[in-house]
């Protein structure tokens, strides 16, 4: 089993949104991880300094993650209120009705009773179901036929801050036509932007 180097960080007495540790805002690679492993990577993260965990419903490993946050902040090695914890709404539970749902079951899964952050995990809404990957028999995706607006999935995520299930909400992979449209409706507004940025994707107009 092979891990990244981990930086040893110094903790800070608070934090939240805008005062996160350096360093220690990445566990590369949870959506890749393969079952028994993310598990050892997460527990050795967060004992040698670690303090932000980007989770998401469709790595399909939140239920393990849960086992470790549990074990670990149970045998006080590591404080709850210590830890940045980051979910994604997946894309089949965008109709109001289901944002809730799906809250829920990450929070069961972590075992956690709040978010730090909790974004939309793409700008696309497909049928809700069993699957994750609604698909029609030539392997297309199945679209949501409700087609629930931006404002619609914004709104009840803004609940989820309401009701202290979540303490901030956000975006992930979405384009600026797409921001600007829940800026317009927002109550709260988006703390933050996930994105992939690289030479070879700067998203330099973001």
């Amino acid at each position: 089993m092979h891990f990244l180097p981990i930086l040893r960080i110094p903790i800070l007495e608070h934090f939240d949104l805008w005062s996160m540790p350096p360093y220690s805002a990445l566990i590369p690679l949870l959506w890749q991880s393969q079952p028994g492993v993310v598990g050892a990577a997460i527990e050795h993260a967060l004992l040698n300094g670690y303090r932000h965990i980007d989770c998401a419903m469709v790595y399909q490993n939140e239920p393990e993650i849960g086992e470790v946050f549990s074990k670990v902040f149970s045998s006080g090695d590591v404080k709850r209120e210590d830890v940045f914890i980051t979910s994604k709404l997946w894309n089949t539970f965008h109709r109001a009705e289901d944002v809730p749902k799906g809250c829920a079951k990450t929070l069961a899964d972590l075992k956690l009773d709040y978010l730090d952050l909790y974004l939309i995990h793409w700008p696309v809404c497909m049928e809700p179901g069993e699957s994750l990957f609604p698909s029609n028999a030539d392997g297309t995706s199945i679209l949501d036929s409700k087609s629930p607006s931006f404002a619609e999935t914004w709104g009840a995520l803004e609940k989820l801050v309401d009701e202290g299930k979540c303490k901030n909400i956000g975006l992930s992979n979405f384009n600026i036509k797409q921001i600007e449209e829940v800026l317009k409706v927002a109550r709260v507004k988006p703390a933050c932007l996930q994105v992939e940025s690289h030479p070879q994707l700067p998203n330099l107009e973001l």
